[in-house]
């Protein structure tokens, strides 16, 4: 007899034995979790992480400067945190990299952050404390410079001004640098992990429902109910993936949605030729005559005998699934068709990314890339693992 517990007790004591199993699993659940937390986490909170900075386009990693934020005039109220992790948060303020920044009197003087010299300075009212506000236009650099002297050798005395500068100015930085927009990098890898999760699992999903319908249907009543899906299989198994899911986007439209379903419709086949196998085999086994003996239907004899017996095969397709449906929706986002901009995902930004491959940016093209690889690889191995702890046949014999 089997040793200690069920098949099932045994094959996850198996699983969680295998190193491999436990790499793809933490791979998976990091992915997960930022996918979950989403704009909870990221360091650009706002919809679809697309704050714009051309001033700070195509910085390194590790960049850091100091962004002035000035509240809109705007009577939107905030948005609660549960509908902000999904949708993003609106922007409540006016974001503006400053090159350098000083304190003189009872005004804050900036200069914006330009790659040009002698950029103008100008004062601003902070609208948390009603300043005055005092402008230098036009400045030439050794005004500048002496103003900067000034406000260096200041020293802020009034807790109100002092507060407002903390509560306007911060200091941020880019872990990942920023792209060419001058967007956060690291927020879009992040939310672009949503994108690439809710295809693999809404595909499978679709895919598990059609594949598992047809294959036991198939499988069990046989006849010319077998011959007309089993031409089905066929026919849509002739065509190639790629091409059929590019047919279907273009018939049911660009965005997010399309690409669930046009991904979903094209990976029944495999899951509907074994689930067809497996059924052709049981439903000649002595419980499955039992039940036809005891006049149960043909929906409970498939649902409740036959299909907890072939679920094994069809978990491991679906691991395997989950990563060609995370290939396919970054391939038709890198063609354009898939994901539309601006909302991020991986293959849209390497698209916009690639030609800095041969430049001194390509880590904005590796960085996306790495992603896909090392969720694919996950899922990959995951399968594997999966394909040996559900094999009865390697089971411990005691």
């Amino acid at each position: 007899m089997l040793s200690g517990g069920s098949v099932n007790q045994l094959a996850w004591q198996r699983l969680r034995r295998n190193p491999t199993a436990l790499l793809a699993f933490g791979i998976i659940g990091l992915a997960l979790l930022g996918g979950i937390l989403g704009y909870a986490i990221t360091p650009d909170p706002s919809p679809m992480a697309n704050r714009q900075h051309l001033e700070i386009s195509l910085k390194q990693p590790g960049f850091q400067t100091h962004i002035l934020q000035i509240r809109k005039k705007t009577t939107q109220s905030t948005t609660p945190w549960y509908r902000g992790m999904w949708q993003g948060f609106p922007e409540l303020y006016q974001h503006i990299p400053l090159d350098t920044f000083y304190i003189k009197g009872d005004s804050l003087y900036y200069r914006v952050l330009s790659s040009l010299p002698g950029a103008p300075a100008e004062g601003i009212l902070l609208p948390e404390v009603f300043l005055p506000v005092k402008e230098i236009t036009k400045s030439s650099e050794t005004e500048w410079e002496a103003l900067l002297m000034d406000g260096r050798e200041l020293v802020i005395t009034d807790p109100q001004i002092s507060a407002a500068i903390k509560s306007n100015v911060k200091e941020k930085r880019f872990i990942l640098g920023t792209d060419r927009f001058g967007r956060d990098m690291l927020s879009r890898l992040i939310i672009g992990a949503r994108v690439s999760l809710s295809v693999g699992f809404i595909a499978v999903f679709i895919s598990l429902l059609i594949g598992i319908s047809l294959g036991a249907m198939a499988g069990y009543f046989r006849g010319w109910i077998d011959d007309l899906i089993l031409w089905l299989i066929n026919v849509v198994w002739s065509i190639p993936t790629l091409l059929l899911v590019i047919a279907i986007t273009f018939a049911l439209g660009k965005g997010f949605w399309q690409v669930f379903v046009a991904v979903g419709l094209t990976m029944w086949v495999e899951v509907a030729r074994v689930v067809r196998g497996q059924v052709l085999s049981i439903r000649e086994k002595e419980f499955v005559e039992a039940g036809r003996a005891l006049g149960y239907g043909h929906f409970r004899i498939i649902t409740k005998h036959i299909l907890p017996n072939v679920m094994a095969p069809v978990i491991v397709i679906s691991a395997a699934n989950f990563a060609s449906a995370i290939l396919i929706e970054a391939g038709l986002s890198f063609l354009g068709i898939g994901v539309q901009p601006p909302m991020p995902s991986w293959g849209s930004m390497i698209r916009e990314n690639y030609a800095y491959i041969i430049l001194d940016k390509a880590y904005l093209a590796i960085l996306p890339g790495t992603c896909i690889m090392l969720l694919v690889l996950a899922f990959m191995l995951l399968g594997n693992a999966l394909r040996d702890a559900l094999d009865v046949r390697t089971q411990t014999i005691s």
